[in-house]
């Protein structure tokens, strides 16, 4: 859930706020007279996020999830019986 809130509002109820960012992953923009001027989310979703943008910008990485799409749609899956099957001669 994404939350807006003036700074003013804001500065009373801070511990309030950190606790929903950090135990319900909400997040919050903060606006300073109108403007939006700051984003507060948890660090987990913060860590996600810049591991996505990593993903994203990872050409090698992109071509594989790509390639995985394209095997899902024709059908070149297997069971998870038989992937855990082969992972068991490891």
């Amino acid at each position: 859930m994404v939350t807006t809130v003036s700074l003013k509002d804001l500065r009373p109820d801070l511990p309030k706020v950190i606790d929903r960012i950090d135990h319900k992953l909400d997040r919050y923009v903060v606006t300073r007279r109108g403007t939006p001027v700051v984003v507060m989310m948890s660090v987990d979703d913060y860590e996600s996020l810049m591991e996505t943008l990593d993903i994203l910008a990872d050409p090698k990485a992109m071509m594989g999830l790509k390639q995985g799409e394209d095997d899902i749609r024709k059908g070149r899956t297997h069971s998870w019986k038989n992937i855990k099957k082969s992972l068991g001669h490891l």
